[in-house]
This record gives C-alpha cells, sequence and structure tokens, in this order.
C-alpha cells in the first residue's frame, strides 16, 4: 500500500468528495488544528500500519454496531491492535447481542462506505441515532487518529479538542467503556 510520507496540515487544496471535505470544514470551524496524511484505500488495520509510522499516532479501530433489532447504533472507539469481543461489550452496555451495521446503515448514519467509519462521520447525525463508545485506553493517547470519511486520508487530532471541542459542536457525549485484552479474560 502506497502512504504518501508528507505530513499535510490543513485540508487538501484540491477539492475531494463533499463529505470528506464537510469534515475539513467542520475542524477548520471550530479551530481545531489536525495533521493529514493521504494514501492507498486503508480499510484494514494492517493496511494503516504505514499510516501509524507517518502520522506518529496510534491507529483507532471504529466499528459500528447494531443491536438484533437494528434500532440503536453505537460507534466503538478503540485501539486498532486490541481485538473485539461482542460479548465484552453487551455486558457493559446491558444491551442483547450486538452486530456489525450493513454498509447502508453507515453510509446513512455517518457518511461513510465500510473501512471508512469513524469519529468524525457524527456530522452526519444530527439527530444523535448513533452512541458514541470511547475504550478508556485510548484516554491514555494524545492524540486520536480517524478517517475523515473516506479511507484515502487520515487524520491526528488532540484527544482533548476531540472530546471537548469536537463532540460537544456534533452533539454526541461519549460513554466510555473498559474492553478487555484476551489475556485478561
Amino acid at each position: 500500500m502506497y502512504v504518501d510520507p508528507t505530513v499535510y496540515s490543513g485540508a487538501p487544496a484540491e477539492a475531494r468528495d463533499s463529505r470528506e471535505m464537510a469534515v475539513y470544514a467542520k475542524l477548520d470551524a471550530l479551530g481545531i488544528s489536525y495533521l493529514r496524511c493521504d494514501h492507498d484505500h486503508a480499510d484494514t488495520m494492517e493496511a494503516c500500519e504505514a499510516v501509524e509510522a507517518v502520522l506518529d499516532v496510534s491507529i483507532c479501530k471504529n466499528l459500528l454496531l447494531t443491536n438484533r433489532q437494528q434500532t440503536d447504533f453505537y460507534l466503538l472507539m478503540m485501539p486498532g491492535r486490541k481485538p473485539f469481543k461482542t460479548r465484552d461489550l453487551t455486558k457493559q452496555l446491558g444491551c442483547s447481542r450486538l452486530s456489525f451495521a450493513t454498509g447502508e446503515q453507515m453510509q446513512a448514519l455517518l457518511g461513510a462506505v465500510p473501512g471508512s467509519a469513524s469519529v468524525f462521520g457524527l456530522i452526519y447525525d444530527p439527530e444523535q441515532r448513533v452512541r458514541l463508545l470511547i475504550d478508556r485506553e485510548l484516554l491514555h493517547d494524545a492524540y486520536i487518529s480517524g478517517h475523515p470519511c473516506f479511507s484515502t486520508s487520515t487524520l491526528k487530532v488532540q484527544r482533548q479538542d476531540l472530546l471537548e471541542r469536537f463532540l460537544p459542536a456534533v452533539g454526541h457525549a461519549p460513554t466510555f467503556v473498559d474492553l478487555p485484552w484476551p489475556e485478561e479474560c
């Protein structure tokens, strides 16, 4: 996978998809600085390892989940290398079994296609249909990463800016969860 070794500050000069450009516009309007790395389509954690090295940030895994009835939706942010087991999360939330949302649901709720989901897609959820879940382990990092609704760029933002400025601006308060590593189970 090709990763541009250049780290950019701010939005790209050339026009891109309107959903991606809306993410940059929102961050800029909020005065949130961010670094950007452009690369080939990176929709797996393995593909993101080269991006991680260029941006010097731990890649965040983002999963859009739904309950069995597909009435409740959850965006889970967790460390990229941590394995995910549904039962660990359902116990903490006290809900029925969770599964992955469909690509159509991801597009409708977050403006992203599978492999591109991130916290930045919450700008497309003004009705707050998606509940944001953040693994507490991410709070140990000074920065958080994510795709701007397309997996051909990755952004690095300060964790505090994300929590204290971006999330309130998009009307989403996080719920913090504690997901174990396999050896802790």
